[in-house]
């Protein structure tokens, strides 16, 4: 459903940008005609400059660092570029670019599973899915659905994948979710009853653990669930053992404008991460994100 969305997203952008571009140009002259080409190049990044620039306003916990304006401009750049190349090209048109990873030589090869977060789809994975591929390490990429369901509803997807992925390599697999990814990974293993014998370890990049203020203007049952007072969250929290932590680890940053506070994105008693001068999207690309899976998998 979100690959749809966002196709059609991008063929408005594309011929609404040239459509408009050549009536200004027409009715008054080649300066207009650039002025409304450039709104359609430069808008998108414009209207997500006030989305980091709001953080310097909105302090994290004691103890965790305060976003400067450098490093939030660099942000802001960087997810700019992230943005663009996800929603533009690998979701509406690569989603299925890069096929699951299962070869009959994969047994006692620790697999991974890789789930997108919200409004998003396997395509986020595209570059991941590669690198995977070339090293030869077996991993299943889900599209959520429903996109804008409950985040519960995800756990049957979840389940078959990964029991696909254990029943072809022999070993409980390692998750790596972004956003709200990490919080459907939770939501299965709660619906399995938290075995330990399932799951290898979970990596979250960016994930709201914690809720996030920006889900407040959010509508949908999925982004409600995702507010920090929710009692989907507080259940998912008061359900899950004491020692959870010990199964996570947490890469955050303190410009990710979509989940903040930053704290929000830690898990109590989990390995963290932090990564300056990074947005929301960008904590997918970062070397560190992928060199640190790669890690988990011989994590004993």
């Amino acid at each position: 459903m979100n690959g749809r969305i966002q196709r059609i997203t991008s063929l408005f952008r594309v011929f609404g940008g040239l459509g408009l571009t050549l009536w200004a140009a027409l009715q008054w002259g080649a300066w207009a005609g650039l002025g409304v080409a450039m709104i359609f190049i430069a808008g998108p990044a414009l209207v997500m400059l006030p989305s980091f620039l709001v953080l310097r306003f909105i302090p994290p916990a004691p103890g965790l660092p305060v976003a400067p304006m450098s490093d939030l401009l660099q942000a802001w750049w960087r997810e700019v570029v992230s943005v663009t190349a996800v929603f533009s090209w690998n979701q509406p048109w690569a989603e299925h670019r890069h096929p699951d990873h299962l070869p009959a030589h994969a047994h006692g090869r620790r697999g991974m599973l890789l789930l997108h977060g919200y409004s998003c789809n396997r395509g986020l994975w595209n570059a991941w899915m590669k690198r995977l591929r070339q090293l030869d390490i077996p991993h299943i990429a889900l599209t959520l659905e429903p996109a804008f369901g409950s985040i519960d509803d995800y756990a049957p997807a979840i389940d078959r994948a990964m029991r696909d992925l254990h029943r072809a390599t022999g070993l409980p697999p390692l998750i790596v979710g972004h956003s709200m990814g990490g919080l459907s990974a939770r939501a299965w293993w709660r619906s399995q009853g938290h075995p330990s014998d399932r799951i290898h370890h979970i990596l979250s990049l960016g994930t709201p653990h914690q809720g996030t203020l920006l889900a407040k203007l959010g509508t949908t049952v999925n982004a409600r669930q995702m507010r920090g007072d929710s009692a989907w969250l507080l259940a998912l929290a008061q359900d899950e053992p004491a020692a959870i932590g010990d199964y996570f680890d947490c890469l955050y940053g303190h410009c990710d404008q979509v989940v903040f506070p930053a704290e929000t994105a830690i898990l109590p008693g989990a390995r963290v991460l932090h990564l300056p001068a990074r947005g929301h999207l960008q904590l997918v690309f970062e070397p560190e994100a992928f060199d640190r899976a790669i890690a988990l998998l011989s994590k004993d």
